[in-house]
Order: structure tokens, then C-alpha cells, then sequence
């Protein structure tokens, strides 16, 4: 990954331009796993059932944009566009947007970061041959928080409408498409 990686912020020339390198993400419900050396052993545990799309059993939208069934037999790097929810995993210039420090521990950190490198016109192009995968651990506190305290969700909930409402300020019509999302 690391050295497919360099050389594609070479070739892309990610010091110069606008670019967000989108990392394919997969995930394992195994604690133990032989990572695969090569993509064409990672699509065999795909087919086998040994790995999956990040997420894919709870929340398929956050990675969906990054098209896995175009990733399978791309060679070159392709462009995908920002969806609402949209979190992947990224390789950007020191100088991009920083994440928005409202959200911290669990939820949006990395949605509202994408949103804003969409804002700035980023451009959003998946890897081919560059992937990462999640293994499981034991729920953070933050996201045990997330899920048994109604508090703590109405307060995310405030945070990304106030977060929406600063776009729209910031951006202008442009940012319309972030507020318009969430409610389709």
C-alpha cells in the first residue's frame, strides 16, 4: 500500500493540485488474517467471504461512492463524486481543510471532512491497487456512547446542522447540496 500510495501522489501529482486519493477499505469479522500481498489475492478472499466492503452490514453508504465493482478490474486510478454520508478513507495534502473539531469520539468527523474537501473542490479519485482493512476490536467508549444515549445522538444531530448552516454561510449555493442531502 505504502509504496503503491508514494507513487501515486507522485503521478497524480498531489503536491500541485486538488486531490483527495480515496483508499479502498474492506473490513474482516476475524481477529486473526493473512493479509494479502496483492489485490488479486484480497478479491479472492472477497469471493471466499473472508473479507467485505468496510461496513457493508451497517453502513453501506459510507463507502459506496467508492465503487468496489468498478475498484475490482481497474488498473488506473478513477474518479468517483461526493455522496451524502460519504467517509472514505484518504490521502490529501498537508494543506487541505483540517476535520472540524466539533466532532470529536464517535460520529461525522470523517463525513463532515469530506464534505468540506467537496466544498473546496476536491477532486475525488479511488486507487486501484492501493486497499486497507479494518479488523475487529472491542466498541470504542464513544461509540457505545453513541448507541445508548439519546443525549449524545441529538447532540450530534445539533452539531451537523450546525455544521450544514456554517457550508451554506461559507460556500453559498454551492453548499446547498449538503444541506439538501440529508433529507432525501
Amino acid at each position: 500500500l505504502f509504496v503503491f500510495a508514494r507513487k501515486s501522489v507522485i503521478q497524480l501529482d498531489l503536491a500541485n493540485t486538488k486531490k483527495a486519493l480515496i483508499v479502498p477499505a474492506f473490513e474482516t469479522l476475524r481477529y486473526r488474517l493473512s493479509f494479502p500481498k496483492s489485490k488479486a489475492e484480497l478479491l479472492s478472499m472477497l469471493d471466499m467471504g473472508t473479507l467485505f466492503t468496510f461496513r457493508y452490514h451497517v453502513w453501506t453508504k459510507g463507502h459506496a461512492p467508492t465503487n468496489f465493482a468498478k475498484w475490482r478490474t481497474a488498473t488506473t486510478p478513477y474518479r468517483v463524486e461526493w455522496e451524502a454520508d460519504f467517509e472514505p478513507y484518504v490521502v490529501v495534502r498537508k494543506d487541505c481543510p483540517e476535520y472540524d473539531r466539533r466532532f470529536v469520539g464517535f460520529g461525522w468527523n470523517k463525513v463532515a471532512h469530506i464534505m468540506e474537501l467537496d466544498a473546496q473542490e476536491y477532486e475525488f479519485t479511488v486507487l486501484p491497487n492501493a486497499y486497507m482493512i479494518h479488523m475487529p476490536h472491542a466498541p470504542s467508549f464513544d461509540i457505545t456512547k453513541f448507541r445508548s444515549n439519546k443525549q449524545y445522538r441529538i447532540c450530534l444531530k445539533t452539531l451537523k446542522e450546525e455544521f450544514q448552516q456554517d457550508m451554506s454561510r461559507h460556500y453559498g449555493f454551492a453548499a446547498l447540496k449538503y444541506l439538501t442531502a440529508e433529507n432525501n
